[in-house]
């Protein structure tokens, strides 16, 4: 006999006992991938270079039901983001699997860029990934890494050569046993969650046990356009 409580109880969460962190969590993309991890289920620990933006983010997450946890870590330097994997096998106890943000755009066109420009869009989108794929290879070799790549609507001749030395290492990360996927979104992060959830219900679906097996795929992620906002005339009396 099916009793009425049965019939309330809701499906468990489908990350429920992951240990997630996101880099840039605070802002674009890494907000939005947050906050829909912890409605899975999961706990987030969301990294990122303002300790200000990333706790408010936390407390949001905090606030909504969510486990989330802040930690300031410049993870295009090996050590810090070493320190910050540290801490969180030090509260969590394990860590399950890592978004990395690694879309960071030039400010100036290809024939512009300087060379401090040009090291900087590297550091933040190429170095931090093989530094965070090598970390998780010597100390948690179970872990996923899903990759939030060059936005596609980024065709600047400079991105050519990030995104493919990022895609390079994702199609061949098995070679070292590691679970490596990344996502291109089609445009910028609009900052509006509805109109981003598609790159985070990516994320999310990369992030199931039952995908376990999925390594070394490129998905494109179309988008919406982001609405332009209309500027009303004055109308005349």
């Amino acid at each position: 006999m099916t009793r009425p409580t049965d019939l309330q109880a809701k499906p468990p969460h489908p990350l429920a006992g992951q240990v997630i962190a996101v880099t840039s969590a605070d802002q674009g993309y890494g907000r939005a991938i947050s906050g829909a991890l912890a409605q899975a289920g999961a706990s987030i620990v969301l990294i990122g270079g303002n300790s200000e933006t990333l706790a408010s983010a936390a407390s949001t997450l905090e606030h909504a039901g969510g486990t989330a946890i802040p930690i300031k870590a410049d993870v295009d330097v090996p050590l810090d983001w070493l320190s910050a994997q540290n801490r969180i096998l030090d509260i969590f106890g394990s860590l399950h699997g890592i978004v990395h943000l690694a879309d960071k755009r030039a400010h100036s066109n290809f024939t512009m860029l300087t060379e401090g420009e040009w090291m900087d869009l590297f550091n933040c989108n190429v170095k931090s990934s093989v530094a965070i794929a090598q970390i998780l290879r010597r100390r948690l070799p179970g872990a996923w890494l899903t990759i939030i790549g060059p936005h596609l609507d980024d065709t600047g001749l400079q991105v050519h050569p990030q995104r493919g030395a990022i895609r390079g290492l994702v199609e061949n990360a098995y070679t070292e046993d590691l679970r490596i996927n990344m996502i291109l979104p089609g445009r910028a992060s609009s900052g509006e969650e509805a109109l981003d959830r598609p790159v985070a219900e990516s994320v999310m679906a990369l992030a199931t046990p039952a995908l376990g097996h999925l390594r070394g795929n490129i998905i494109d992620v179309p988008l919406a356009p982001i609405p332009k906002l209309r500027v009303m005339e004055p109308q005349p009396f």
